[in-house]
């Protein structure tokens, strides 16, 4: 089997998200993989006119592209090949726009976390990760988060 080539990250600050990237980062390492870090915009559901939603919009981008670039100096840094990409949700669920994202860039392989900050759309669409391994064209690599460990049922008998 050939080492993964273009790996697609989706990132949003979250523990889960910081995992998937480190996994990325030594998936990239071993088999001098190229990185495309992502960030979905959540899509903005406002009573309050479109002059707020477009301010607060243009406020998660700038937010969007600080993570990006705080985690793309760290490929940097470490001289992995990395660039970055902030979508915009258009109608799409974070699963669309990640697995539409894996196909456009030709991904081999989307390393995601399990429980990223998707606020109330997560509860209503179900898990981020859940969506990208069911959509995307390519491989999905879910890194859970670690569970308590716990007591063997059977310990003692």
């Amino acid at each position: 089997m050939a080492a993964f080539q273009r790996i697609l990250v989706p990132v949003d600050g979250s523990e889960s998200a910081h995992r998937a990237f480190t996994t990325a980062v030594e998936l990239a390492r071993r088999g001098g993989a190229r990185l495309r870090l992502v960030h979905v915009l959540d899509e903005l559901l406002s009573a309050s006119g479109w002059r707020f939603a477009t301010e607060v919009m243009e406020s998660n981008r700038q937010q969007a592209r600080a993570v990006l670039e705080r985690w793309a100096g760290t490929c940097a840094r470490i001289g992995i090949a990395c660039d970055t990409q902030v979508l915009e949700p258009s109608g799409h669920r974070l699963g669309e726009a990640v697995a539409e994202e894996a196909g456009r860039w030709h991904a081999d392989l989307v390393v995601v976390g399990s429980h990223g900050r998707r606020g109330v759309g997560r509860a209503l669409l179900g898990s981020g990760a859940e969506q990208i391994a069911r959509l995307a064209p390519v491989p999905v690599l879910v890194v859970r988060h670690p569970v308590a460990h716990a007591p063997d049922r059977h310990q003692g008998t």
